[in-house]
């Protein structure tokens, strides 16, 4: 019985390699599972209590039985039979087309990477770059909301960092969800947006059987409480202009909404506006139909970029790139908006036609847009590019600008209360970008920069045109009374 046993040194090699599998799979692993869910599920607890918004069970339900219930759900299975008749061609590889879409849908939300590394990194990259700001939110009405409402926070787009800044200003209301391009579907960019919450969808696609199952999931999470970012406008704004909405996304929404039941959809406007925009000038390229640089010219000048501002850091010579403002505003009940539209119904029709609807989220969007220093001294400078202004004379046409702005009811973000050093503001991130000459303390427009120049004062245009418009007809009213 103590006889030794000799065995090769191979076996010994293979045995600890499957003792060591065994380990892991039966004590390793589900001890970190267990620490991880632990930790997650304190982190969901310690959250609810904080936030506006509970995070939903729908969110946080596992991603695999999401995907059963999108590729089973019944309006995939009738598009899928009456597809495979259509196109004569089998059942299954329809199936295997429905897996691959809902597997490219369906997120992997996680409550640690949410609030923990995507918030830090929201928080730090937002305020590295930019003097961050809430201008106005209504967080007494947001937390009056129902349970069981369905929150839809509708923004426009002006730059990529709109997912940032809008994660980041969200974090103590709610968790959002987005829809995101193609675009991101890198490694591993993609699975931080997962985890984040996020959906991809593809922009163009016209496979009926894609734009279903796209469907059903944004209805399914409309249904599960989820609250959700979407940008009507459909893609980012190229010439700086608020866009006219796309019925994509919202169209899904509001064709799965039935207004006799108990959960309501509630969208909440938001308005988003910088002093700077990030990629403003490959915008304008795309606005003028310009051909596309080549990968070299963009690493060489991302590279050109990174190091000019850790130069500037370095010299203790960097600015941040102006402010960036964020508006919240009054909550739009679905429900009583339909019956607005069709009068007092005990039984409230659906909505058909969702332009009316866009049209009107647009308008309230368009209206919150905040008003900064920037957007501000080129709207002057582009009514007359041309006119030469001294400081007196800027500061002048620019104070008389907002006032007209703020009569007419539109929300302006004055830094430090201090309408001066709004101005100052204003004209040190214009001159430094080279956009306004400045000759002896006259400042002129760089004409070779008009483009970016109208670019910034096409944020707020559409307030400048209703604000123009209104005063107009006011002139007609007093008008026909003196006579």
């Amino acid at each position: 019985m103590s006889s030794t046993v000799q065995v090769p040194f191979w076996m010994v090699i293979v045995l600890g390699v499957f003792t060591a599998l065994w380990l892991l799979q039966h004590f390793l692993l589900p001890s970190a599972k267990w620490f991880f869910r632990r930790r997650a599920n304190n982190l969901i607890d310690e959250v609810n209590n904080k936030l506006a918004l509970r995070i939903p069970s729908f969110k946080l339900t596992r991603r695999e039985v999401l995907i059963d219930r999108l590729v089973y759900h019944d309006r995939v299975m009738d598009v899928v039979d009456e597809l495979a008749d259509e196109r004569d061609m089998p059942r299954q590889a329809l199936m295997r087309d429905v897996q691959t879409y809902a597997r490219e849908i369906v997120p992997a939300f996680n409550a640690i990477v949410y609030f923990k590394a995507a918030y830090w990194t929201a928080k730090r990259l937002v305020h590295a770059l930019y003097r961050v700001r809430l201008g106005f939110a209504d967080d007494k009405a947001l937390a009056e909301l129902a349970d069981h409402s369905s929150v839809v926070f509708v923004m426009n787009h002006r730059s990529n960092m709109d997912y940032i800044l809008a994660t980041y200003l969200a974090a103590e209301r709610t968790a959002l969800s987005y829809a995101v391009g193609e675009w991101a579907r890198i490694w591993p960019l993609q699975q931080l947006i997962r985890a984040m919450g996020g959906y991809f969808v593809r922009r163009d696609s016209g496979d009926p059987l894609y734009r279903r199952v796209l469907e059903v999931y944004v209805q399914m999470a409309a249904q599960g409480g989820v609250p959700q970012a979407i940008f009507p406008e459909g893609k980012l704004s190229r010439d700086g202009v608020l866009g006219p909405p796309k019925l994509g996304l919202l169209g899904y929404l509001v064709r799965g909404f039935d207004p006799n039941t108990e959960r309501d959809i509630v969208f909440i406007p938001v308005g988003i506006n910088y002093d700077r925009v990030l990629e403003d000038r490959s915008l304008l390229r795309y606005a003028k139909k310009l051909p596309r640089r080549g990968l070299g010219y963009t690493f060489r000048k991302s590279a050109a970029f990174l190091g000019k501002n850790i130069w500037q850091a370095i010299t203790g010579q960097r600015y941040r790139y102006g402010y960036a403002c964020v508006n919240f505003g009054e909550p739009v009940s679905l429900t009583k908006w339909i019956q607005d539209a069709n009068g007092s119904k005990s039984e409230l029709p659906y909505l058909q036609d969702v332009e009316p609807l866009a049209n009107d989220l647009m308008e309230r969007i368009g209206n919150i847009t905040p008003i900064l220093p920037v957007a501000l001294v080129a709207t002057v400078f582009a009514r007359d590019p041309e006119a030469k202004h001294n400081e007196l004379s800027l500061k002048s046409e620019v104070f008389n600008l907002l006032q007209q702005l703020e009569d007419a009811g539109f929300r302006a973000y004055i830094p430090r209360a201090d309408r001066d050093y709004a101005v100052t503001v204003g004209v040190r991130m214009l001159t430094l970008r080279h956009i306004l000459n400045d000759v002896n303390g006259e400042f002129s427009v760089n004409q070779k920069e008009l483009p970016l120049l109208e670019y910034y004062s096409n944020s707020i245009k559409h307030l400048v045109a209703k604000m123009d418009s209104r005063a107009n007809k006011r002139s007609l009213e007093i008008a026909s009374q003196t006579q």
